[in-house]
């Protein structure tokens, strides 16, 4: 397991960005590793969504830990949202980490966004990162995640200096990577990337910067979020709009029931 967390890190620092595409279910994290990604993330909002839940509520524990369970069994790094950590005490978070590390997962994600809109609190998020970063070091790399840019506390003019204290008490923490979705910015998120020793992660945005362009910046990690969850949906209802109109169209770009079927063969 410590050759698969090492491989995961190390990933980080190729001298290229980390494209993380993000799965909601079995299907789609085979998909993508079938298309030669070694690594493969979940999104909260798929996973929470598919399951009839909200993202961000804390409530999606049981389904993110069942199909991390599934999808460990994939010839890929699994790296596992897991929100907020689903709970506010430092030992449970931890204790899902371990349970998530023994299953097979090389990655968690840890936000400090809070379902009412606020951040947590500096030191007890740092609390939650250090128990995590003690149970499971060197079995999984912890990526802490900060929500200052998408919840903006305190006015704009501070979110930066705001993002550069948070970030410098979680790698302090032990954080083994720092991310901040919402950033769009290439100087701010250059000056990210120089300044702290932990690889930064972006969460790419289609009017936000193109990947060379975060590559040059010195970015780490390029994670894919809901994005690729929330095209697969609009590519359904556009599918079936196209039979409706009776356009032959609504085949194109879709996978044989050969090739999906295909897919569970990743899970034998």
């Amino acid at each position: 397991m410590t050759l698969r967390y090492e491989e995961f890190r190390d990933l980080h620092r190729s001298g290229a960005p980390l494209l993380l595409p993000n799965a909601w279910d079995h299907a789609s994290a085979a998909a993508f590793a079938a298309a030669g990604f070694r690594a493969v993330g979940t999104t909260s909002l798929g996973v929470a969504s598919a399951a009839g839940l909200p993202d961000g509520a804390g409530t999606a524990r049981q389904e993110t830990v069942r199909l991390a369970r599934g999808l460990a069994r994939l010839d890929a790094l699994l790296s596992v949202d897991i929100e907020g950590g689903f709970s506010d005490r430092p030992e449970e978070v931890a204790a899902l980490a371990v349970e998530l590390a023994e299953a097979g997962v090389v990655g968690v994600n840890i936000e400090d966004g809070r379902p009412d809109g606020t951040l947590r609190e500096t030191g007890h998020q740092c609390e939650i990162l250090r128990a995590v970063r003690e149970a499971v070091r060197g079995r999984l790399f912890v990526n802490a995640r900060t929500d200052t840019y998408w919840l903006s506390p305190g006015g704009d003019g501070c979110v930066a200096v705001r993002t550069e204290e948070r970030f410098a008490a979680y790698q302090q923490a032990g954080a083994d990577g720092l991310f901040v979705p919402g950033l769009k910015d290439v100087r701010v998120i250059a000056d990210l990337a120089s300044g702290f020793d932990a690889p930064l992660n972006i969460l790419h945005a289609p009017d936000g910067p193109a990947l060379p362009e975060l590559a040059e910046a010195g970015v780490g990690r390029v994670s894919c979020g809901s994005l690729l969850f929330r095209a697969a949906l609009g590519a359904a209802v556009t599918a079936l709009e196209a039979v409706a109109r009776g356009d032959a169209k609504s085949a194109e770009g879709v996978l044989s029931y050969a090739e999906t079927q295909a897919l569970a063969d990743a899970f034998a």
